[in-house]
């Protein structure tokens, strides 16, 4: 497929500012969405209480969000190509923002599913046709930055959004954990409008709604059964059979895509050995110690050591600065290094932090604790930004799109699971000790099996290639 560009090329001169301004842009989107999603569970039991609900019945809430936007994420990819990318993201956006309004302004519990409803569409779609943008307007001298642009809301909005949706829920209301949205999506829309070039590829196939019914049952049932593990409230039979149901599901769609003509995702990146191990294998336990660290650190402050939610988020902004200040210095650590050295080493580097949060207690220093977690979030940053980039290094324009879409059903996968394990762990902790609440042992056996997963998924990259990635990090093999 060939990319139609209906806007003017940028100079050879300005390429470079131009795919540095796309990457901002479609960040800003990214940290609307992620922001979203981390700083509205703050505000559910006030949510509650408006609606005249108990406070566990707002879990739906989160439950449709997460079940939409996973019905609707494998038809991004397609979607981006028939109708231009351009063009999808803007309407994701505008989706999204419309939904956040209606979210704030709810009177009940119905009008505030359907407004999430909404917004996981918009949410499904924003996502892989971002990165998508960002892929076809960044060379790949440019790749790394880029990449680094659009990953830092996923590495920022976690962090900082609980702090600030719990500022908002007590200071004004838990209305504008959404309307918040709304300045910040318009902002988006224009910046879109402004700077991103419309492109669109030239002959795109019919849409394999076979193959789209297919995988997004599988994903579905996958993430609403990891879901149901943390939150809890069904029974383990329940969660493991949505699992299951969704591992079948995700098979059916496989063998479908591998025999189609014209399948709705092209696995053929699968056989690229940087995509697949950064997406799909060592990449997804990776993931997994990254998303369940923000989930634990939260609780082992508040609950381990008992502070208030102030206090705990004060330690968290340090760790919020080491994600933040990795940032400078990505781009030369992988020119230097290579993806290699970086994703084995920096891995080793990160999930022995989290190891080292096992040994913490109410009495340590406060300041050893403040270097623990600014060395967590530099590795964590490192880690994530390096395994984003690496996974499209070697794809070829024609998988940009299939390879976007999986990427992003991958990460929700990763997503969930990582928080998933760290709950079960938990609370298998505490039923073999026979406590009724969670102890500092249990948080502490909980860092220690997420940091063995971590340790274990880092040495794994020690089978890609020296020069793996090479050619958009520029590292220089020695002979």
């Amino acid at each position: 497929m060939t990319v139609v560009q209906t806007t003017e090329q940028p100079s050879e001169e300005s390429f470079g500012r131009q795919s540095r301004i796309v990457a901002f842009v479609v960040a800003v989107a990214f940290f609307m969405q992620i922001l979203d999603g981390t700083i509205v569970t703050t505000s559910l039991p006030q949510m509650a209480s408006t609606f005249g609900i108990e406070p566990v019945s707002m879990s739906i809430g989160i439950t449709v969000y997460l079940l939409t936007m996973a019905a609707f994420v494998p038809l991004a990819g397609w979607a981006g190509d028939r109708y231009g990318a351009r063009r999808v993201f803007l309407a994701s956006i505008t989706l999204f923002t419309v939904a956040s309004l209606f979210c704030g302004l709810s009177g009940n519990l119905t009008e505030f599913v359907i407004a999430r409803a909404v917004q996981g569409i918009g949410s499904a779609l924003m996502t892989p046709v971002g990165r998508i943008i960002v892929l076809r307007n960044a060379r790949k001298s440019d790749l790394v930055h880029a990449m680094s642009m659009i990953t830092w809301p996923a590495l920022t909005a976690p962090v900082i959004g609980p702090i600030l949706g719990s500022f908002i829920t007590t200071y004004l209301s838990w209305h504008w954990n959404f309307l918040i949205n709304i300045p910040i999506g318009i902002i988006g829309l224009g910046l879109v409008l402004r700077f991103v070039p419309d492109q669109r590829e030239e002959k795109v196939a019919r849409l394999d709604l076979v193959g789209f019914f297919q995988s997004a049952a599988g994903l579905t049932f996958m993430l609403a059964g990891l879901e149901f593990v943390v939150q809890g409230t069904t029974g383990l039979a329940v969660s493991v059979g949505l699992i299951a149901a969704g591992a079948v599901f995700s098979v059916i769609a496989t063998r479908h895509f591998m025999r189609v003509d014209a399948p709705l995702l092209d696995l053929s990146a699968f056989k690229v050995q940087t995509f697949a191990m950064s997406t799909l294998s060592a990449g997804t336990a990776s993931r997994l110690a990254i998303n369940a660290t923000p989930f634990l650190l939260p609780l082992l402050f508040q609950v381990g050591f008992g502070l208030t939610a102030i206090d705990a988020g004060t330690y968290l902004l340090f760790y919020f600065a080491g994600n933040l200040g990795m940032k400078v210095i990505t781009t030369r650590t992988l020119k230097t290094f290579g993806f290699r050295n970086v994703l084995v080493i920096n891995g080793l580097i990160s999930s022995v932090s989290i190891g080292c949060f096992a040994l913490l207690s109410p009495s340590t220093s406060n300041w050893l604790i403040y270097c623990l977690l600014l060395a967590a979030g530099l590795s964590r940053s490192m880690n994530f930004t390096a395994l984003n980039t690496l996974g499209f290094a070697d794809i070829h324009a024609s998988q940009r799109s299939s390879a976007s879409t999986l990427s992003s059903m991958l990460q929700q996968v990763s997503l969930l699971l990582g928080v998933a394990v760290a709950a079960a762990v938990l609370n298998l902790s505490r039923t073999i000790h026979g406590g009724e609440a969670l102890s500092l042992v249990d948080f502490r056996w909980a860092f220690l099996v997420i940091a063995v997963i971590g340790i274990v998924s880092s040495l794994r990259f020690l089978s890609l290639r020296h020069d793996a990635g090479a050619e958009v990090s520029r590292h220089k093999i020695k002979a």
